[in-house]
């Protein structure tokens, strides 16, 4: 039913993120090699309310494919109604049910996480959703334990094996540790070594290495990386091209990661009209973009003044402007010091 899986390499997911994982970055992070995609997570009540925004939020492209469409909620029949509506409104090639979200302000509708705590609410929600969509897939996502002393990923992923959820993405933190200290691999390896339904990894993938590692240490039958994405989608790129031949090809240059970022905003502007509006919604993708970029502080500063399109395309060019010129005094140095 979940066809990614049947092929020799690993799929590797974007994660869903809220405000970061809509549909222009999805395109952008599948140009760079993800395979599998998972829109920003999207709550049953909203789809049931017809609210347009929440609807808006569940739209792709076909180039997007294969894609899911991720609900939360608690009840399970307002659930189930949801993802029914969904199905019948997009056509995702999956539905995935969000049993991890660590915010507070899902947690406190007893939504994402907070269904870790009450597995018996949990498997009712999970089985409502599979029988209400059969033979259309579920999958689901979710965290090793709502705290490290409540710790309870394999009993949570046995329960939605035996509901019917084809897949389980488990992310190796606990509720309270939000995206704090280390991601445990280990309990996901216990996770993937006991079920028999594919279990895809989400954790502290940072590089090509940690990829390759964590394929070659456990059992996950794929990956989901997200915040590393955020910063550096060519890490699905370069992953494909390290798993393939064993050799991490270079970074990109600065320059391709300039005309990344203004092909970014110049398609988000296309996407959502407001010029004006979408840069000041983009602020929080260009801060991750600058992440490891030369003279970061001060590129963010400027970065968080940028209303319009062509202040960005300034600020690019003064970047690259004052870098080439420290590279040709850095050059002038050493061949004095040389003489």
């Amino acid at each position: 039913m979940l066809p990614w899986f049947d092929t020799p390499s690993f799929p590797l997911f974007l994660a869903p993120m809220a405000g970061v994982t809509d549909s222009v970055f999805r395109r952008l992070c599948k140009e760079q090699g993800a395979d599998v995609m998972v829109t920003e997570f999207v709550s049953a009540d909203g789809i049931l309310h017809r609210n347009q925004q929440t609807r808006e939020m569940v739209l792709f492209q076909p180039v997007e494919r294969p894609i899911g469409v991720q609900l939360f909620g608690a009840d399970p029949d307002r659930l189930a109604e949801a993802s029914s509506a969904v199905v019948d409104w997009v056509r995702p090639d999956f539905i995935d049910l969000n049993f991890g979200c660590p915010v507070n302000k899902v947690v406190c509708k007893h939504g994402g996480s907070a269904l870790l705590r009450d597995c018996p609410l949990l498997e009712k929600v999970a089985k409502t959703v599979v029988r209400k969509l059969a033979p259309f897939p579920v999958t689901a996502k979710i965290r090793l334990g709502w705290d490290r002393p409540s710790i309870n990923a394999l009993q949570t992923a046995r329960i939605l094996e035996d509901a019917g959820i084809q897949a389980i993405a488990v992310h190796g933190r606990t509720k309270d540790q939000g995206y704090s200290g280390e991601a445990d691999w280990d309990r996901i390896a216990e996770v993937a070594d006991t079920i028999s339904v594919p279990v895809i990894g989400n954790g502290d993938l940072r590089s090509a290495n940690d990829i390759a590692r964590r394929l070659r240490e456990t059992k996950v039958r794929g990956l989901m990386i997200g915040r590393a994405a955020m910063s550096y989608p060519w890490i699905f790129r370069e992953a494909k091209e390290f798993l393939r031949t064993g050799v991490v090809p270079p970074e990109v240059s600065l320059e391709q990661r300039w005309e990344h970022i203004l092909r970014h905003c110049r398609l988000a502007i296309a996407e959502y009209g407001s010029e004006e509006h979408t840069m000041a919604s983009l602020r929080g993708r260009l801060m991750a973009y600058s992440k490891g970029m030369p003279g970061g502080r001060q590129l963010r500063s400027e970065l968080q003044q940028v209303t319009k399109l062509a202040q960005l395309e300034k600020v690019r060019e003064q970047h690259l402007s004052q870098l080439r010129e420290f590279a040709w005094t850095a050059d002038e140095e050493t061949l004095a010091l040389v003489k």
